[in-house]
């Protein structure tokens, strides 16, 4: 049986039984002890998934294995591999744009929140924003990266986009409303009143908003938030930002 070429452990993850609730363990005819996993990649090497991804940044750096060292990344940039784990097999999985995020992570540890931000506006997770931001406010050391700059990020690994090119690419109107707020200098009496309400219902003050304005922020193709969605100053949440723009400044 093949093992980790990491840890040398078998290619399987130990499970805590108070994961299963009573639905879960009848409907798998008891509790299981374990779960695949197993990452296989091209040149024929097995990983744990995890195993694999601390071993990013040598992988980043010569797009190599990092135990036989033969390439596994592709001409075009891919890193094709087959994943076994509880959900079944996954064929062909390109793993490569998650390991360059873990390199860059591991290069740039404070970036760890702000990564987590950009996933929150894809997802339209307000509270999480408002969430994080303050549990940053109140418990931050010295060069941890502040909610001002988390507002303000761009990914480097994709084009330079903010949280607002993504929630405004995702039809997030939420999160655009609330990053608008937190983060532009829109006047206060400008926004909808269902806006303000909610953002002071949620705790979100304004301190943030000194600074570049998020609707200023460009990516590497030199488009603003705005600029990502074909049509999108026709769709119901651009007409209404468009008044607030020209009632606010742009």
């Amino acid at each position: 049986m093949s093992t980790c070429k990491t840890c040398s452990q078998e290619l399987i993850i130990e499970l805590d039984p108070e994961d299963f609730d009573e639905a879960t363990s009848s409907a798998a005819g008891g509790q299981p002890s374990s779960v695949p996993d197993d990452l296989f990649l091209t040149c024929g090497c097995h990983f744990h998934w995890q195993c694999l991804l601390d071993e990013s940044p040598k992988i980043a750096t010569n797009g190599a294995c990092p135990s036989c060292n033969q390439a596994i990344a592709s001409s075009s940039g891919q890193i094709l591999s087959k994943y076994h784990n509880e959900g079944g097999i996954q064929e062909n999985l390109d793993i490569a744009a998650l390991v360059r995020e873990e390199a860059y992570l591991d290069a740039n540890p404070s970036a760890r929140p702000a990564r987590a931000f950009l996933t929150m506006c894809a997802e339209g997770d307000v509270v999480g924003i408002v969430e994080l931001l303050q549990a940053i406010s109140t418990d931050s050391d010295e060069g941890d990266i502040s909610p001002a700059e988390i507002l303000r990020y761009q990914d480097p690994l994709n084009n330079m986009t903010s949280g607002y090119h993504i929630a405004i690419a995702n039809l997030q109107q939420e999160v655009v409303w609330a990053l608008l707020w937190l983060a532009s200098d829109i006047p206060d009496d400008v926004f909808p009143d269902v806006v303000t309400r909610e953002a002071r219902a949620l705790g979100g003050g304004r301190e943030m908003t000194r600074g570049v304005d998020i609707r200023s922020l460009m990516d590497s193709e030199g488009n603003v938030g705005a600029d990502l969605v074909v049509g999108f100053w026709t769709s119901s949440l651009g007409m209404e930002l468009l008044k607030v723009y020209q009632a606010g400044g742009v």
